[in-house]
């Protein structure tokens, strides 16, 4: 991680980024809470991540905000941040963070994992982006989580530090899964026919679906189709098919284990979040899941989890809202 020290937007406006593994975000913050010029890439379009900066400051929105102007940026990688040189996991891609600066002739440029850039926009998430599911009530000053699957699962938190908050880096979605029942206990078995180590982001993320419904498939006796993430959601959304439908059932409530075992884990009485899009693209259906009653299912402490609020961030980039924070208090 490069640094020098920021004094907000003091020297014209800074380059926002938010890359996954498929697609990859970039905005530009103008003024203070002010991100315009938004322009969303296929990372598969772009050879390495510099080709597609370039193509970013090349866009007329981005020209027009000023964007060559930046000599400060922000990369939030879903991807462990360890040293200059970064390797995705996940892409292709693979760059030094001093040779990126250099390219943009860019003063400072501060490279952290996606999810902890996620955690820090969570103080600053509007009423209006962020939607309760279940009981509890924040308190405040108190220890946030965050849980979020997306093509894979992530997990963070924010740890109350003072007058700021300090973000948990932490890769807490390769943790063992822990099945709740026998359908989940049939699940596991599947997938250790295939994993060695059956994680929760093998079954709890958008690329996990597939496997959850293959094990269901052989559950139930009947043959699986070839389909995707995308097509498994929309026919379990719908109704269309029943096994489809087991499996996102299946996937809120295993979403809502975890999501309780980082509640325990952190003492997270300021509340959990849920981020990423897979539970954004089952909203209505994964309101009505078992999600909230599994994550208040921890025995002698359900009561503890039941004053605990569970919120999904409904916030169209709020990583770039939380890189925006970090940079700002650096």
């Amino acid at each position: 991680m490069k640094r020098d020290s920021f004094s907000h937007l003091a020297h014209g406006p800074r380059i926002l980024a938010d890359i996954g593994g498929s697609s990859a975000s970039f905005g530009l913050e103008t003024a203070p809470n002010q991100i315009e010029a938004i322009w969303i890439a296929e990372c598969a379009a772009y050879p390495t991540l510099g080709a597609a900066m370039v193509a970013y400051l090349s866009q007329p929105a981005t020209v027009a905000a000023g964007g060559y102007q930046a000599r400060f940026a922000g990369i939030a990688i879903a991807n462990p941040i360890d040293g200059d040189w970064v390797t995705m996991t996940n892409h292709h891609w693979s760059f030094s963070i001093e040779a990126v600066c250099s390219q943009f002739s860019l003063k400072s440029l501060v490279v952290v994992n996606d999810f902890t850039a996620l955690a820090s926009a969570l103080p600053y998430l509007a009423p209006e982006h962020k939607h309760q599911v279940g009981g509890g009530i924040i308190r405040s000053g108190a220890t946030i989580g965050l849980v979020g699957a997306d093509a894979g699962l992530g997990v963070s938190g924010l740890v109350p530090a003072g007058d700021r908050w300090i973000a948990i880096d932490s890769e807490g979605g390769h943790a063992t899964f822990a099945p709740m029942n026998e359908r989940e206990i049939d699940i596991l078995r599947y997938a250790r026919r295939y994993h060695e180590h059956v994680s929760s982001e093998r079954l709890v993320s958008g690329i996990g679906l597939a496997l959850v419904y293959r094990a269901l498939c052989e559950r139930a006796r009947v043959e699986p189709q070839n389909l995707g993430t995308a097509e498994i959601m929309e026919r379990g959304v719908h109704r269309l098919d029943p096994v489809c439908e087991e499996t996102l059932l299946a996937f809120c409530e295993m979403l809502g284990t975890v999501a309780g075992n980082v509640a325990l884990t952190l003492g997270a009485k300021g509340g959990i979040y849920i981020g990423g899009r897979t539970v954004l693209k089952m909203s209505e259906f994964f309101e009505r899941s078992g999600f909230r009653a599994r994550f208040e299912q921890k025995g002698r402490f359900s009561d503890y989890l039941a004053h605990i609020p569970t919120y999904v961030i409904t916030e169209q980039y709020p990583v770039l809202i939380g890189m925006s924070a970090m940079l700002s208090a650096a």
